[in-house]
Formats: structure tokens, C-alpha cells, sequence
């Protein structure tokens, strides 16, 4: 991009630590993208951020899908964000400092915009909150490879991306268009997450494979990248004095498993 294009996404120019825009910043960008809705991208996003957190990362997770939101009720979110200043302080759950458009909105209000108030939007989320030092910050996209996706990949060109898809072969083909979007942007794809793998029977131990199999790898394969873990079936245990729907225990099966794909996360990007 020219110069001066790149300048309208830094914000006031001033190019210091607390931009994330800014060239010197040193928070780690993670996109997380799919290629069609229903996969679970949102999932991904909101438990990869958690497990994150876990193992001591400063963590920020930014809800991008505008249209779509839906990660503060997935992490059971009640509070909304309070101006500071000329800055919007993000809620914190989980150790992760998150924002989004349904903080925005009332009464689960559909959002009715076209692209480029989206984009201003976006643009508002990276610079006129007070995110402070972060080592990563997480973007659940919305599905697909529309103007929001877009914007994203213009705005932070040295972005991270990880790709969900399902096992199913159709799901996965389509998962290909969001990473060849990626890397047609110079964005690096750091794995694919094969969510909903299985579904495994409590009573027998016996697994099955409801969408059928060999998707995550087939998608790895094809955008020559790392299959960081699949994901099975399986709801999180709820509490209903801690009510968080979509966020697994660190001791949990599955919240085991995110939490391994953090560590390779993690060291992929060391």
C-alpha cells in the first residue's frame, strides 16, 4: 500500500507503544477466519484466547464480526466497556481483554451497515481503546472473504491466520478460499484447527465421526501449513454462578486440547 494509505490506519501518526497500528508495536496479530459459517470459528477464537492467557500471555480478543457478533455472550460477558479519557476500556474475562460490537448495540439489535462504516468501525477498535501492552491480539472474523475480511488484511498486513474448517470435505474446500484470501495478502498462515472432529460416547468411550474425516489434514496439505488439533463434540462444564456458555476448564478434555494448540501457538511464533 502507499505511504500515505497505510498512515489513515495509524491512527494520529504519533506512532508510539500504545498504537497498535503502529510499526513499533510489538503485539502479535492472530487472525482466526474460516471460509463459511457454523464451523465454530467463534469458538475457536474465544477458548484459543483463554488458553492464551493461561500460560501468562497479555492477551486482547477483538469480536470482527460486526454483523455477527457474539463473542460476549460466548464468554459470559455482562459488563460493558467505560469511556476513560478520549479511550474505551475493554471488559476483561479469563485474563482476556475483549471488545466488541454487541457492546454497542441494544437488546441484540441487528447491525444494518454497509462496508465502508464497518470498516471505520474496525479501524475505532484498534485505536480508541486502551488496550495497553499486549503479546497477542486475537480477530474473530466473520466467515467468508467479504469487505470486513478485507479490511482486516489491509489494515494489518503482518497479521498471523488461523484457519477452522470442519472434517467434512465440502468445509474444507471452502476453508481454502479464506486462506488463499490470506496469503494473496501476505498474511501468514499458522495452522487450521479441524473443529467438531468426533463425537465421543461418555458411556461406551466409542467415537463418532459425524462429519466424516480427513478435512483438517486435507486443508493443511493444501496451504502447506501445520494441522494444530481437532477439536471434538463435547459441551463445556457450565456454572451457573460463572456462567460462560462457549469457554472450556483449563482442566477439561477439550480445554486440554486448546490448551496444547496454544503452546504450539505460542512456539511456532517465538
Amino acid at each position: 500500500m502507499p505511504e500515505e494509505e497505510l498512515e489513515k490506519h495509524r491512527g494520529s501518526g504519533q506512532g508510539g507503544s500504545g498504537d497498535l497500528l503502529s510499526p513499533t508495536s510489538k503485539t502479535t496479530f492472530i487472525a482466526i477466519a474460516s471460509g463459511k459459517g457454523g464451523v465454530g470459528k467463534s469458538t475457536v477464537s474465544v477458548n484459543m484466547a483463554v488458553s492464551l492467557a493461561r500460560l501468562g500471555k497479555k492477551v486482547g480478543l477483538v469480536d470482527a464480526d460486526i454483523y455477527g457478533f457474539s463473542v460476549p455472550d460466548m464468554m459470559g460477558i455482562t459488563k460493558r466497556p467505560v469511556v476513560r479519557g478520549e479511550k474505551i476500556i475493554p471488559v476483561e474475562r479469563f485474563g482476556v481483554k475483549v471488545i466488541s460490537m454487541g457492546f454497542f448495540v441494544e437488546d441484540n439489535a441487528p447491525v444494518i451497515w454497509r462496508g465502508p462504516m464497518l470498516g471505520k468501525m474496525l479501524t475505532n477498535f484498534f485505536q480508541d481503546v486502551e488496550w495497553g501492552d499486549l503479546d497477542y491480539l486475537l480477530l474473530d472474523l466473520p466467515p467468508g472473504t467479504g469487505d470486513v475480511a478485507l479490511d482486516v488484511h489491509t489494515m494489518l498486513p503482518s497479521s498471523k491466520e488461523i484457519i477452522v474448517t470442519t472434517p467434512h470435505p465440502t468445509a474444507a474446500f471452502v476453508a481454502a478460499r479464506a486462506g488463499a484470501m490470506a496469503l494473496s495478502t501476505e498474511h501468514e498462515i499458522i495452522g487450521v484447527v479441524e473443529n467438531m472432529s468426533y463425537y465421543e460416547s461418555k458411556k461406551t468411550g466409542e467415537k463418532e465421526y459425524v462429519f466424516g474425516q480427513g478435512g483438517g489434514e486435507k486443508l493443511a496439505d493444501e496451504l502447506r501449513t501445520d494441522l494444530l488439533g481437532k477439536v471434538p463434540l463435547r459441551q463445556p462444564d457450565w456454572d451457573e454462578h460463572d456462567f460462560a456458555p462457549s469457554v472450556y476448564g483449563e482442566d477439561h478434555q477439550i480445554g486440554q486440547i486448546y490448551l496444547d494448540m496454544a503452546k504450539r501457538v505460542v512456539n511456532k511464533l517465538s
